[in-house]
């Protein structure tokens, strides 16, 4: 089965794009708007393989959700690639950091990665 990647990135437009540029290289991407929709979805659904998030948030930030997600011993495993504007990566708990505009060869090549899988053409 195809790995599942969790999308939590407040810009629609933005969140739109990068799930279906997931879903076009054989991912199952989902998404949440915020880190709150993203908690609340991770309780009721199967752990996901990987989860890209964003920092700047509503409701509740990249920040939070990474400190309740570390916290959760069933999703604390779970690597995390931030997407963020921010430009000081100092403060940031995650895998890896990609800056935004979102080098797109960069993001798919750090997915396969953290998927255990090789490029996609």
């Amino acid at each position: 089965m195809a790995p599942a990647i969790l999308v939590v990135e407040d810009d629609e437009d933005a969140r739109e794009a990068m799930v279906a540029l997931l879903q076009m290289k054989g991912y199952r991407a989902v998404s949440a708007g915020n880190g709150r929709e993203a908690l609340d979805y991770l309780e009721e659904a199967p752990a996901p393989d990987l989860i890209i998030l964003d920092l700047w948030m509503p409701v509740m930030d990249g920040w939070h959700f990474r400190s309740e997600q570390i916290k959760n011993p069933r999703l604390a495993h779970i690597p995390v690639i931030v997407v963020t504007a921010l430009s000081d990566r100092a403060d940031v708990d995650a895998n890896e950091v990609i800056i935004k505009p979102v080098d797109v060869d960069r993001l798919l090549s750090t997915v396969d990665h953290y998927c255990r899988r090789g490029p996609t053409p």
